[in-house]
């Protein structure tokens, strides 16, 4: 049998990071720019559960229950955001959004 070390989970993690990345540069709709940000804060839970667990630390389940209540939080404020743009300019594009409103 195979043990799961730490390895995998930074693996699995980097390559979250990654497309998180990839998605937040080659993306111009908002919504899939949020989407980028999420597997990025994924990433980062990952590499703190991980980090707990094979440290035997508490504090990695902590951080990451505060990244889980971060994500949230920022996941319901930019599509209340995304929403009011929408709103203004009719598109959630970012490219097309380059003016502020008087």
């Amino acid at each position: 049998m195979m043990n799961i070390g730490i390895t995998h989970y930074l693996i699995i993690s980097s390559i979250l990071f990654s497309l998180g990345i990839f998605g937040i540069i080659t993306r111009k709709n908002a919504v899939m720019v949020l989407m980028g940000i999420e597997l990025i804060l994924n990433a980062a839970n990952i590499n703190f559960v991980a980090f707990g667990r094979f440290g035997n630390y508490i504090q990695g389940s902590l951080m990451a229950l505060f990244v889980i209540v971060l994500a949230a939080a920022e996941a319901a404020i930019a599509l209340a955001i995304v929403l009011n743009i929408y709103k203004n300019f009719s598109t959630v594009n970012v490219d097309e959004i380059d003016k502020l409103k008087d």
